[in-house]
C-alpha cells in the first residue's frame, strides 16, 4: 500500500512538472530572454527592469511555482454548489453522513485546495504587445543613453510543438551623441547672484557623452541649492535644457535655462512673480495635534525662544527640550535641509505618531513665512512582548520571552522610561533550565554630559543618551550565573550613512552562584580528568580512581586531585602529556567558575549606506574597539591567590578588544540577493588577566557557521570534544545566495567558513590552538548547505541546514567526509543570520 502511494505522488508530481499543462492551443509559454547588443550576446541583469515578459521564476532549472500551478484545475467548480452538482454521488453520500453546513466545508475544503494550487505562478503566455513594447522600452533607455539612431529588433521563436517560445531582442546602438558647447542662462539677479556665490560646479562636461541621468542630477542641484538658499517657490518647473538637434557630427550644444517667474503657490497654480529669498517669521508647534481637534481652542500657549508652543489642555512637553529639534528660529533664512532635520529629529524621538510640517506666506509680506508643527503625540504607556528560539551545543531547544513596559515624556523632555523582564526556559544536557531578567533603562534625546561636553556634539546628529540598569539570575544553566550590568551610553548620527557610539562606563559584574557543578556540567572535562587519574594512581601507588560523582564531593575530590598532580614533579617528567592535561583542565576551571568585574569603554563607528529596508545594493560597516579594567584597575593594587588584579576582592577584567565587521549586498535579477560578510575580531588581556568566559569568542551556530553547533568549533584545529570551545581570537566570512521560491517562501544558498584561535600566549594553550601566522589559516573550517525562509513582514522565520564541507581537526580526508544529513546541524532561527 505505500509503495502504491508512493508511485501515485510520484506519478502527480511528473504530471504537474508538464510545465505546458495549462497552455492553450494556439499559445506559448515564454522560457528564456536572449539580448544581443552589437551583436554580442549580453547575459547581465541591467536590462531587466525594461523587459515586460519574463520566463517564470526557477530553483536548480526547475519552475517550483508553476508545477504547483499546475497541480491545480481551472475548471474545476468555485463554489460548493457547483462542486456538488458536478459531483452528485459523492456529495449526496457525505450529506446523508453530515450536516448541511459540514458537507458545504467538506466541499469548499477541495474547492480552496485547488484555489491554492492555481494562486502559484501561471504560465507565461508570450504576448506580441508586450514583446512591441519591451522593445520601445529598450530604444527609449538607449536615446536616454545618448545613442539618438539605436535601434531595436524583436524576434520571437515560436516551438508550437512544445507550446514554447523563446524571445530576441537585438540591440544596435550606433555612435553616441557627445556634449560640446554648454550655456547657462539665469532670467532672475536673485538666482544668478546665488548661483555664483555658491561656486556650484556643473556636471554638464564639454566632450562628455550625453545621458539624462546627468541632466536630471544637474537639475536636482539646481533646485537644491536655491530651495536651501530661501527661494521658497522655487521648482524644477523654472529649468529648461534645450539640445541642439539639428547637428550632424554625434555632437549637440546645450543650453540651460534658469527662468525668473515660474513657480508654484499655495494652490499648485503657475504664478509670474520674481524670486525672492524667503525667511521664516513665526512658528508655531502644536504639541497635542488631532485632526477631530483642530478646530477646537488651545489653552495652553508657551512661548520660548521665539517658538510658540500650543497644546488644547496642559502642554506636557518641556519647550526647552522640544525646541532642541526645531532647526529654524524666527528670522532664519528658509531651507529645505534644516525643513527635513527638524522633521528627521522629531521622528527619532519615537513620542509622535505623525509629524507634519506646514509653510505658509504671510499676507502682506512678500518674503515672510509662517512655520506650523502639527505632533499628534503616541500612547503614553505601551506594553511590547517579543519571543524567541535558542539552540546550542550545550543546551537543547529552548524558549525565551520579554515582556516590557514603555513610558514616553518620562519627564516632560520626550525621555523613554522603559521596564523590561525576561523570562527563558531550556532543556539543557544535565536537565531543565530557567533563567530570569529585569532591567531598567532611561534615554534622553540629547547628551546628558558634565563640563559643557554635550556642545561637542551638535543637535543636528541626533545625539543620545542611554542609561541603564538590570540583573538576571540563571537557574540550572551552567554554573548558575548572576550579573549586574550597568550601561551609560552615547550615540549620535554624525550623517545619513554614519553613526557613532560611546560606551564610557558599561560595566557587568558576573557571580557564580554554583561552581560545584563545574565538572557535573562540563562533563567530558571530568572524564579526561578521570582518565588521567587512573595513570596517575598506577605511577604514584594512590588511590584518587575514580574520582568521586556525587555531587557533594565531586568538586572538591576533583581539585584536591588537581592539586596533588600540579605540585608532583616526577609525574611531570613521567608524564608531561597528562600532566599539561591537569593544568589545562585546572586553567579552565578558573577562567569558568571565577566571578568578574567588568568595566568597559567602548568606541563603536557603523557605515551603512542602505536608503530603506527595500534596498538590496548597499554595504555595512561597524568597528568596535574596547577596553576593560583600564580606569578601575588604577584604584587597586591588589591580587588574589591566582595572581589577577582585584578590586572589592572581584577579579578585574582586563583586556584590549578589536571587532570589524564588514557586509555586503547586491541584488541580482528579479528578487534575488546575493550577500557577502566578513568579521575580524582579537582579544589582547594585560597584567595576567582572564578573558571572561562571556567576553570569549565562539564559533558555530545559526547567525555564526551553520555546518557547526554553538561553541562546538575549535580552537584551531583541535577537537576537544568539550561541550564549550572559546578563543581570544576569531575570523568568520559568509556568502550567501538568497532567492524566491514560491509567494512568501525564500530560498537560500549559502557558504560560511572560518574559526576561532588564541592568541593570549598562555602556557596552557595546545599548540594545535593557537593562532601562530598565517599558515594557521589552515585551519578554517568550511561548511556549506541550504536553506528556506517565510517572510511574515514583520520578520522571517528561517530554517537552515548546515554541512561540514572541510574539518581542519580531522587527520585525513577533511574535504566532504561528514558531508551528509546524519552529521548536519539543522539551524532554526529568526531573520536573516546577516
Amino acid at each position: 500500500m505505500k509503495k502504491l502511494s508512493f508511485y501515485f505522488l510520484l506519478i502527480l508530481f511528473f504530471a504537474a512538472c508538464n510545465s505546458t499543462k495549462h497552455v492553450a492551443e494556439n499559445e506559448h509559454m515564454l522560457t528564456r530572454n536572449y539580448i544581443f547588443i552589437d551583436n554580442v550576446k549580453d547575459n547581465s541583469s541591467a536590462l531587466e527592469k525594461y523587459i515586460l515578459q519574463k520566463p517564470n521564476p526557477r530553483l536548480l532549472g526547475a519552475p517550483i511555482g508553476l508545477y504547483f500551478h499546475n497541480l491545480g484545475d481551472h475548471e474545476k467548480p468555485k463554489t460548493a454548489l457547483k462542486w456538488g452538482e458536478k459531483h452528485p454521488k459523492k456529495y449526496k453520500i457525505v450529506k446523508n453522513i453530515f450536516s448541511e453546513k459540514q458537507s458545504i466545508a467538506y466541499a469548499n475544503s477541495f474547492i480552496k485546495l485547488n484555489n491554492w494550487f492555481l494562486s502559484y505562478d501561471a504560465p507565461v503566455i508570450i504576448s506580441d504587445h508586450k514583446i512591441k513594447r519591451t522593445s520601445d522600452n529598450l530604444w527609449a533607455y538607449y536615446k536616454t543613453q545618448g545613442y539618438f539612431e539605436s535601434e531595436v529588433s524583436a524576434t520571437i521563436i515560436r516551438d508550437s510543438i512544445h507550446k514554447k517560445a523563446t524571445a530576441e531582442y537585438r540591440i544596435n546602438r550606433g555612435r553616441p551623441t557627445l556634449l560640446d558647447t554648454i550655456k547657462l542662462k539665469t532670467e532672475s539677479l536673485v538666482l544668478d547672484s546665488i548661483y555664483k556665490d555658491a561656486g556650484m560646479r556643473s556636471l554638464l562636461i564639454s566632450g562628455d557623452q550625453y545621458n539624462d541621468k546627468v541632466f536630471r542630477k544637474e537639475a536636482s542641484n539646481v533646485v537644491k541649492l536655491f530651495r536651501n538658499s530661501g527661494i521658497y517657490h522655487f521648482s524644477e518647473a523654472a529649468l529648461g535644457f534645450y539640445v541642439d538637434s539639428t547637428r550632424t557630427d554625434y555632437k549637440t550644444n546645450v543650453e540651460f535655462l534658469i527662468a525668473k517667474d515660474r513657480f508654484k503657490d499655495d494652490k499648485g497654480v503657475y504664478v509670474k512673480k520674481d524670486y525672492k529669498v524667503h525667511r521664516i517669521k513665526e512658528i508655531n508647534v502644536f504639541t497635542d495635534y488631532s485632526y477631530t481637534k483642530k478646530e477646537e481652542i488651545h489653552k495652553d500657549t508657551v512661548t520660548y525662544n521665539g517658538i510658540n508652543f500650543l497644546a488644547h489642555r496642559k502642554l506636557k512637553y518641556n519647550p526647552k527640550y522640544l525646541a532642541q529639534s526645531i532647526f529654524f528660529s524666527a528670522g532664519d533664512v528658509y531651507k529645505d535641509t534644516l525643513r527635513d532635520l527638524t522633521r528627521n529629529h522629531l521622528k527619532s524621538l519615537n513620542n509622535f505618531k505623525s509629524t507634519s510640517i506646514k509653510f505658509t506666506p504671510i499676507s502682506g509680506l512678500d518674503n515672510a513665512l509662517k512655520m506650523d508643527l502639527f505632533l499628534a503625540p503616541k500612547e503614553k504607556f505601551t506594553l511590547g512582548f517579543e519571543t524567541e528560539l535558542t539552540h546550542s551545543n550545550i543546551r537543547n531547544i529552548g524558549s525565551s520571552a520579554k515582556f516590557s513596559l514603555t513610558n514616553r515624556n518620562a519627564f516632560r523632555g520626550a525621555e523613554l522610561l522603559k521596564f523590561s523582564f525576561l523570562g527563558s526556559y531550556f532543556n539543557a544536557k544535565n536537565g531543565p533550565g530557567w533563567e530570569i531578567g529585569a532591567d531598567a533603562s532611561l534615554e534622553f534625546p540629547r547628551l546628558i554630559a558634565p563640563f559643557g561636553l554635550s556642545k561637542l556634539v551638535p543637535k543636528r546628529m541626533s545625539p543620545r543618551t542611554l542609561f541603564s540598569l538590570g540583573s538576571s539570575f540563571q537557574k540550572n544553566i551552567g554554573l548558575d550565573r548572576q550579573t549586574f550590568t550597568f550601561v551609560s551610553d552615547y550615540k549620535w548620527q554624525y550623517n545619513i550613512k554614519k553613526t557613532i557610539q560611546l560606551e564610557l562606563f558599561n560595566t557587568q559584574y558576573i557571580q557564580n552562584l554554583n561552581v560545584n557543578r563545574f565538572f557535573d556540567i562540563y562533563s567530558s572535562e571530568f572524564t579526561n580528568l578521570n582518565t588521567v587519574a587512573e595513570v596517575y594512581d598506577i605511577a604514584n601507588g594512590t588511590s584518587y580512581f575514580p574520582l568521586a560523582t556525587d555531587l557533594k564531593t565531586q568538586a572538591s575530590e576533583s581539585l584536591r586531585f588537581i592539586k596533588a598532580v600540579a605540585s608532583n614533579n616526577g609525574f611531570k617528567i613521567s608524564n608531561s602529556s597528562d600532566y599539561n592535561t591537569v593544568l589545562n583542565i585546572q586553567n579552565r576551571y578558573n577562567i569558568v567558575t571565577s566571578d568578574f568585574l567588568i568595566p568597559t569603554l567602548a568606541y563603536s563607528y557603523t557605515y551603512n549606506s542602505q536608503i530603506d529596508f527595500k534596498d538590496n545594493n548597499f554595504s555595512f560597516f561597524k568597528a568596535r574597539f574596547s577596553n576593560s579594567g583600564n580606569l578601575l584597575g588604577l584604584l587597586s593594587n591588589n591580587y588574589n591567590v591566582n595572581g589577577k588584579k582585584t578590586l572589592f576582592k572581584i577579579p578585574l577584567a582586563q583586556y584590549f578588544k578589536t571587532d570589524l565587521e564588514y557586509k555586503r549586498f547586491w541584488s541580482i535579477g528579479s528578487n534575488s540577493v546575493f550577500g557577502f560578510r566578513t568579521f575580524l575580531g582579537a582579544i589582547l588581556t594585560y597584567d595576567n588577566s582572564d578573558i571572561p568566559f562571556t567576553r570569549s569568542y565562539f564559533a558555530g551556530g545559526s547567525n555564526d557557521i551553520r555546518a557547526w553547533q554553538t561553541y562546538e568549533l575549535g580552537p584551531g584545529s583541535r577537537n576537544s570534544g568539550l561541550e564549550f570551545n572559546v578563543g581570544s581570537f576569531k575570523f568568520l566570512t559568509s556568502a550567501e545566495y538568497r532567492f524566491d521560491l514560491v509567494s512568501s517562501l525564500k530560498g537560500a544558498l549559502f557558504l560560511d567558513a572560518g574559526n576561532i584561535w588564541d592568541i593570549s600566549g598562555s602556557e596552557f594553550v595546545d599548540e594545535d590552538s593557537k593562532f601562530n601566522d598565517l599558515s594557521s589559516l589552515k585551519d578554517i573550517a568550511i561548511g556549506s548547505g541550504f536553506g528556506i525562509r517565510y517572510d511574515l513582514n514583520f520578520f522571517v522565520l528561517r530554517f537552515d541546514i548546515g554541512f561540514k564541507t572541510y574539518e581542519p581537526y580531522l587527520e585525513e580526508s577533511k574535504w566532504f567526509k561528514n558531508y551528509n544529513f546524519a552529521s548536519a546541524v539543522y539551524n532554526i532561527g529568526i531573520n536573516y543570520p546577516f
